[in-house]
């Protein structure tokens, strides 16, 4: 009996990508069993810290690399770390910035709501936030300007230009942290930016357990570090989350993965654009991230998502305007199929 039979819970297909409501993504038998590996085992946590540090680095080519809890909490954990540093007094201060350089810039459009406010987990630390029109005017005189937070994300609309971002604030001595929780497969890229952190889901595309990854600048990882110590502490992570991080990063292959996704969407897409009634294409990421997902223009495609979504098993699809948009990345082949059955269904003749 598995975990759906023995809680009750409902079987899904997510075609919506590696998106949290729905479990995020799968691991594979190796990362589980580092996981329980881990579980039943005593560690010193520093150590394994420390061999995910190299890990990071090994994989990415950053300098260093940390593990906190996931994401959201690493946005927090990264602020408060160009806050404090390493200052043991300064980090037991946090949330209480009173003496601290304390303004972290957000441009505009990179504030966004991902079921948590970006901008409250900035604030978490302490932090005060300005989000700004224009960089080129928006780092103050005062000095007070500890961080440039900006964020890479298909949801932009405006996209900037990351290398010119990071040039700009280190002209004013700021630090950046650039936010790309879905980027792992392009993170070499994102550090080559020259940004003090970058920051990555672990369970999105590397498919890891729930973890956040900061990479970057070895003291600016230090720091990250050290805020354990501090408000990071409930945002740690556990013995089997980092484990399980090694693992997965022992078993990426960025080339590999990228052709295999690629001929999983191009072969959905040619079996789906012989079903009457659908005209199918791919479509890359508007971000740059090496995923191309299914997009599919039928006549009421409001209609024809309710229906995948009242199905056996549910099916879940992304709106992309007026289309459909199906990223296959967490899917088996069975699953692929089932999506093509229950279109052909939901198109046919009856159905018209």
């Amino acid at each position: 009996m598995g975990i759906h039979e023995r809680l009750g819970l409902t079987r899904v297909i997510n075609a919506r990508g590696t998106y949290t409501p729905l479990g995020v993504s799968r691991s594979s038998s190796a990362v589980v069993a580092a996981v329980a590996e881990a579980l039943p085992e005593f560690v010193v946590v520093e150590e394994l810290a420390d061999r995910a540090s190299d890990a990071l680095a090994d994989a990415t080519g950053a300098q260093a690399g940390a593990v906190v809890h996931c994401t959201a909490a690493a946005i927090t954990v990264a602020v408060a770390a160009a806050m404090a540093g390493t200052d043991a007094e300064r980090i037991a201060a946090l949330p209480d910035a009173t003496g601290m350089r304390a303004r972290v810039v957000v441009p505009e459009g990179h504030a966004v709501d991902y079921g948590q406010s970006n901008l409250q987990a900035i604030r978490l630390a302490g932090a005060r936030v300005s989000v700004v029109r224009e960089l080129e005017s928006a780092f103050s005189e005062s000095s007070e300007d500890v961080a440039c937070v900006v964020l890479v994300s298909s949801r932009l609309a405006e996209p900037i230009d990351l290398g010119a971002a990071v040039r700009l604030a280190h002209d004013h001595a700021v630090p950046v942290i650039i936010d790309g929780a879905a980027q792992f497969p392009r993170v070499g890229e994102l550090l080559a930016t020259g940004a003090e952190a970058v920051l990555v889901s672990g369970q999105k595309y590397l498919a890891s357990p729930t973890a956040g990854l900061v990479l970057g600048a070895r003291e600016f990882v230090r720091a990250v570090r050290a805020q354990d110590g501090g408000i990071g502490r409930g945002m740690k992570p556990t013995k089997e989350a980092i484990a399980g991080v090694i693992a997965a990063l022992g078993e990426w292959r960025g080339a590999a993965w990228v052709e295999r996704e690629a001929e999983k969407v191009a072969a959905f897409v040619r079996e789906a654009a012989k079903i009457p009634g659908i005209a199918a294409r791919e479509w890359p990421d508007p971000a740059g991230l090496p995923v191309t997902r299914a997009v599919l223009t039928v006549e009421d495609a409001d209609r024809l998502a309710a229906e995948l979504a009242a199905g056996a098993p549910p099916i879940f699809v992304m709106k992309h305007g007026e289309e459909l948009a199906l990223e296959l990345v967490t899917l088996n082949d069975n699953e692929v199929r089932a999506i093509l059955d229950q279109l052909r269904a939901a198109t046919g003749p009856m159905r018209c």
